[in-house]
């Protein structure tokens, strides 16, 4: 029994690791925004039958 607590016990520590790192992520990361241009040829918007 004392094996199963300290696998459980093993896996709450790697889980709330996780679960901070993504806090830690949202609350300090702010994104950039950027203008996308994709180009397109002609050819796939008006195909020639």
């Amino acid at each position: 029994m004392p094996s199963l607590f300290r696998f459980i016990f093993v896996c709450a520590m790697i889980a709330g690791t996780i679960y901070g790192a993504m806090v830690a992520l949202v609350t300090f990361v702010e994104p950039t925004e950027r203008e996308v241009t994709i180009r397109i040829p002609s050819e796939r918007v008006n195909p020639q039958p």
